[in-house]
């Protein structure tokens, strides 16, 4: 990465939920190592433990934290412990995210809740614990995390895509009351990458398809945080709004 790329990130005090794997931790080695201080929030603290260890090993800053989004207050602390820790927070990434596909009469009433619950209560948790900071700092970003299916809606995905375009409406309405505030507001919509989200799908026809798919398609999660560091990396003035990409081979 060109030195201009880094500018704007190196310092910078960055909360990432959903950082024990996939997109999160992708995004926490890929920042770290362009001089970003990474605090790491999710619920496996083994696997955010290991990934502390092997970001501060190669010289970068990184704390972690135990982290369920669907509990407020966590994501509260979570923000604290960077503030306490950082004496500030320059970017809440609201990651954290599950894809349980099922079609509508399966009626897996428990799977929609938890979507509801990690996706978009997650993601409001995490602008609750990071806006009054942003406000009185007068400064900030915060990136939330859609999907293409916050764009286009197919059978058997009508939940997760109900989840996932409410993230897109919240990041609207965020981005148009920061303004007195200079925050920037992102949201990053992948198509298939290579995560663990296709593992949660409990309906065996469906993850069938689904791992075909992804098998078929995939990309690493590094797309993903190269399009963080794109959105980041641009001076203070330039707001990067939506980023929607997809592998190249993929019609959806």
């Amino acid at each position: 990465m060109e030195k201009a790329m880094q500018n704007n990130i190196e310092g910078k005090i960055v909360v990432i939920t959903g950082a024990s794997s996939g997109l999160g931790a992708a995004t926490a080695r890929l920042l770290s190592s362009q001089g970003a201080a990474v605090v790491l929030g999710a619920r496996r603290m083994d696997r955010l433990q290991a990934l502390v260890s092997e970001l501060t090993n190669a010289g970068g800053k990184a704390l972690a934290k135990a982290t369920d989004v669907t509990d407020c207050g966590q994501v509260k602390n979570l923000v604290d412990v960077a503030v306490q820790s950082y004496g500030r927070v320059d970017v809440m990434l609201n990651n954290a995210g599950l894809m349980p596909h099922s079609p509508l009469e399966r009626l897996k009433v428990s799977e929609w809740n938890e979507m509801i619950d990690v996706n978009i209560k997650g993601v409001l948790y995490g602008i609750a614990a990071a806006l009054p900071h942003m406000q009185r700092q007068k400064s900030g970003h915060v990136i939330n995390v859609s999907s293409v299916a916050g764009h286009k809606v197919h059978a058997g995905g009508a939940v997760y895509s109900a989840t996932k375009y409410a993230v897109r409406a919240l990041s609207e309405g965020l981005r148009q009351e920061v303004k007195p505030y200079n925050i920037r507001t992102t949201i990053i919509s992948p198509g298939a990458v290579d995560t663990e989200l296709p593992s949660r799908i409990t309906e065996p026809d469906v993850a069938a398809n689904i791992r075909k798919f992804y098998d078929a398609f995939a990309i690493p999660p590094e797309a993903f945080a190269r399009a963080v560091v794109y959105a980041m990396s641009q001076p203070e003035d330039v707001d990067v709004n939506e980023i929607v990409f997809r592998p190249t081979g993929q019609e959806y």
